[in-house]
């Protein structure tokens, strides 16, 4: 298949590029010019293409709670979001801490997957936070991180020796920043909200915690520490001043936490229920802060989907989470680029070029000559609401639904494929 994209706007972070131009795609790369007449010419005047997006943070749920989701539903959201790289996180049933598990979850994306999906495996066996993983067979077979996700390795010596193992295969650990016996029985920020709702409260302490503990161990081993998903203005601070350190830290968090805060919460609203919870507006501030300078190097969606049952139970009894792939390039673009919070460029590379830097995922996350053809076209004049009917994901619990926004995805370009467009 070839194809040609002409006279678009080219965003590259990467090579530092912006400009009108036109792109060439043969043989599922991009290339500077075609051996033969383009079979598809997609007129891009008025788009944007940019690297394809890579969502380092999600849960497919597959293999063990397909009736949340599944690579088929899940990697057709991601291509709905323009998102064409996926990490799937390991807390499924089983658990990714063996070959067969790592195996299957590719063959799968092969065979019935949109987009790219990438595994990350156990830290430790069952995530249970006692005995490593196979790590480094884990990596031989595919994973591309480690991570308990969901799970703070709570053993100090543990999470010591799993920072200096990873240093041997060069994987970065992600870190679920979660002090268990602080958040216990909480299910939202604690705060004035929460007591005037009358719920438990999950102090900000609870992840500031535990990252300054894995600073202090990265700091120790030379290990290379991931945190996951920062909710608060401490975290911000603690990884700014680590990384003036230099110690080997990067960071991620999620557009709820530069968009919402606790004053959505509402008891019959649980998709305003996720981990870590909606902070205050503080937070949210010193977030788009640490996007702005940064500190924070990705943003991902920690999707996940439960289903409409899981959600419709009270407060306390339903399960933290929410979805993410089919609205975080418009909330990108609405809450940091068209508030100037981030520049077009720095907030796709976000995305693009810091994921595919951190993690080592070779010929993505630019569109230089050679690489592989994984491309998001973007039109910033695409008004929508996001409607419940609309949601491609098994997993319909979103805070977002009902929102309208300017800008998004009308065409994802996966391997030189086609896999989604308006």
């Amino acid at each position: 298949m070839r194809i040609k994209i002409e006279n678009i706007r080219i965003i590259d972070p990467l090579e530092n590029k912006d400009f009108i131009g036109n792109i060439f795609i043969e043989n599922g790369k991009i290339v500077p010019k075609l051996t033969n007449n383009a079979d598809n010419v997609i007129e891009g005047k008025g788009k944007i293409a940019v690297p394809g997006l890579i969502d380092i943070h999600s849960h497919l749920r597959e293999p063990g709670y397909e009736n949340r989701e599944t690579i088929y539903t899940g990697t057709r959201a991601a291509a709905k979001g323009g998102i064409t790289t996926v990490f799937c996180m390991p807390n499924t049933n089983p658990v990714i801490d063996n070959v067969p598990t790592v195996e299957f979850i590719l063959f799968k994306a092969k065979k019935e997957g949109l987009v790219n999906v990438f595994p990350v495996g156990c830290a430790t066996k069952g995530s249970y936070g006692l005995e490593f993983s196979e790590i480094g067979i884990l990596k031989k077979s595919g994973i591309v991180a480690v991570s308990d996700d969901g799970y703070p390795i709570s053993n100090s010596q543990i999470m010591r020796r799993i920072l200096e193992y990873t240093k041997m295969f060069n994987l970065p650990v992600i870190s679920h920043s979660e002090d268990k016996e602080l958040s216990k029985n909480g299910v939202m920020n604690d705060g004035k909200n929460s007591t005037a709702l009358g719920l438990r409260g999950i102090p900000k302490q609870a992840e500031e915690i535990i990252i300054s503990r894995d600073i202090m161990l990265a700091e120790l081993t030379g290990g290379h520490l991931h945190v996951a998903h920062v909710s608060t203005a401490g975290s911000v601070d603690l990884i700014k001043q680590a990384k003036k350190k230099k110690i080997k830290i990067t960071a991620e968090t999620c557009p709820h936490y530069f968009t919402l805060t606790d004053d959505i919460v509402k008891l019959d609203d649980t998709n305003t229920k996720m981990f870590p919870p909606l902070r205050e507006q503080k937070d949210v501030d010193a977030i788009k802060q640490g996007l702005a300078d940064g500190t924070i190097d990705c943003i991902a969606t920690d999707h996940a989907p439960y289903t409409l049952e899981e959600k419709n139970q009270e407060f306390d009894l339903a399960p933290f989470g929410i979805i993410g792939f089919e609205t975080i390039l418009s909330l990108i673009l609405n809450e940091l680029v068209d508030k100037q919070i981030l520049s077009l460029s720095d907030a796709i590379a976000k995305m693009t070029s810091n994921p595919s830097r951190i993690f080592k995922l070779l010929k993505r996350g630019s569109l230089k000559n050679g690489n592989i053809a994984d491309i998001t076209i973007i039109d910033p004049e695409y008004h929508y609401e996001f409607k419940k009917e609309d949601i491609i994901s098994n997993g319909k619990n979103s805070p977002f639904i009902g929102r309208k926004f300017k800008g998004g995805v009308v065409m994802t370009i996966v391997s030189g494929f086609i896999v989604w467009h308006i």
